[in-house]
């Protein structure tokens, strides 16, 4: 962010023992019409293992397309060439240094190979030419474009890693997972990383200052992410446009974070130039060198009486002054909120899904359980892109290990377990090449808990052909 604070202090980063111990659902829920009653029995070749019934296939409209989940894993690994890049070029990346075009650079070549047209905006403030870059992704209507951006630049003082390396990976990643998921959007999505905000956000007023008015009023919404890993988080969400708000808020609500309205960096980043202009914006933010009270302590960890970012415009803002499941947290609701505003409605291939609306509880540190889905009525294999929606609600999503079991009982690995992913529930579609397995016959989703303390259920799942 492009204001200054010189205050340090020590930070807490989040730890597992810091959670609270999960209680799990309060009651099975009831089943949607027409769905099959579940039935808890044993799956063969697995003691004390439980599936439910087999739910029947059902014809769809279009569906709202789930968010993936954004690997923090992959995020990181942004980061870390961002720090590598620091420090091969004077320690910062900085506008007009040499740091600030090798991070651009980085940025364009992921974006290029993953199917992006690109485009290097150069400008020039403070005597030193500057970059923007600009990736659209083929697709969605021209009239409609919904973006989401991120400052690149850092301070000279530093690495500038939370400031703002955490946003603009966040924005990467998503950007990646838009092409890893083929997505065919309902509007026009489109990705920036502004240079020199830092020096009063002279990167993205060069861009908004561009735009003629025709194009101005095609922006259905700007995003922007300035700073999400913050060591010492809160989870801050912009209030400047009731819509854009409602869905960052909906989204956090749903894995039980609260929030607070973002007020430290208000009118102080790249959504502001866009606002400027009519255009409706909002984004998110983990907090800078305001200090987290007793009050924030309690409700999301971390020490009160401590900045939020006690490396905020500092040297040691590298790769250790990020908190994981900040920076995890917040990559998930930047895709959320682009498959929400962006991605729309989509309508499986072949307009069928089969789908198991009931609820299957998850025992905490125990065995595998079962939900299954009978497919009938396909030809031939499964696609080599099968779609496989799930909605697990669970306190501690890391504890969990879940594999697609096809007809021939062969197991599909979707997601690992992991003791740093302490994020709540797993709501999102992964693709599966199951072109080896036949269509008809029993699906299974198999999750097992293999953490303590933690618990949850299967509330559904499905296969989209």
């Amino acid at each position: 962010m492009s204001w200054k604070a010189e205050r340090s202090s020590a930070t807490r980063l989040f730890r597992r023992s810091d959670r609270s111990r999960g209680s799990g659902p309060g009651g099975l829920k009831a089943t949607a019409a027409g769905a099959v009653v579940g039935l808890i029995v044993a799956i063969p070749g697995a003691a004390g293992a439980a599936t439910a019934a087999p739910a029947a296939a059902r014809s769809t409209a279009p569906t709202a397309a789930a968010a993936p989940d954004i690997p923090v894993a992959n995020v990181k690994a942004h980061l870390s060439q961002f720090q590598s890049i620091a420090t091969a070029n004077g320690g910062n990346r900085a506008h007009g240094r040499p740091g600030y075009r090798a991070s651009l650079d980085y940025i364009k070549g992921k974006l290029d190979a993953a199917g992006f047209t690109t485009t290097v905006q150069q400008f020039t403030t403070s005597g030193a030419t500057g970059y923007n870059l600009i990736a659209d992704w083929p697709g969605g209507d021209p009239n409609q474009i919904l973006m989401a951006g991120a400052h690149l630049d850092s301070v000279g003082a530093g690495p500038g890693i939370n400031d703002n390396g955490s946003g603009s990976a966040a924005v990467l990643e998503t950007a990646l997972a838009v092409s890893r998921a083929a997505v065919k959007p309902a509007k026009h999505l489109r990705f920036g990383w502004w240079g020199a905000e830092e020096l009063g956000m002279r990167g993205s007023q060069y861009y908004v200052g561009r735009l003629a008015a025709t194009e101005r009023s095609k922006f259905s919404g700007y995003l922007n992410f300035d700073m999400v890993g913050s060591p010492n988080p809160g989870y801050f969400v912009y209030d400047d446009d009731r819509a854009i708000e409602s869905v960052f808020k909906d989204y956090y609500a749903s894995v039980n974070i609260p929030t607070e309205i973002e007020t430290e960096g208000d009118g102080r980043s790249d959504h502001a130039p866009f606002k400027n202009v009519g255009i409706a914006v909002g984004g998110l933010f983990s907090g800078a060198d305001y200090t987290k009270t007793a009050a924030q302590a309690q409700k999301w960890g971390g020490t009160a009486g401590q900045p939020f970012d006690r490396c905020y415009h500092r040297s040691c803002d590298t790769s250790a002054n990020i908190n994981d499941t900040a920076l995890d947290r917040n990559s998930d609701a930047v895709a959320h909120a682009v498959w929400t505003l962006g991605v729309g409605s989509t309508t499986p291939p072949g307009g069928t899904v089969f789908e198991n609306t009931d609820d299957v509880p998850i025992p905490d540190a125990g065995a595998a359980v079962s939900s299954s889905v009978t497919v009938s009525g396909r030809t031939g294999n499964a696609p080599a892109a099968l779609k496989v929606g799930v909605d697990i609600k669970h306190t501690y999503r890391g504890d969990l290990a879940i594999d697609l079991v096809g007809p021939s009982g062969r197991t599909y690995r979707l997601k690992n377990s992991s003791g740093s992913d302490s994020a709540a529930n797993v709501i999102t579609t992964y693709t599966v090449d199951a072109s080896a397995e036949t269509a008809d016959g029993t699906w299974q989703l198999r999750v097992q808990d293999l953490g303590p303390q933690d618990t949850g259920y299967i509330d559904s799942w499905k296969l989209a052909f």
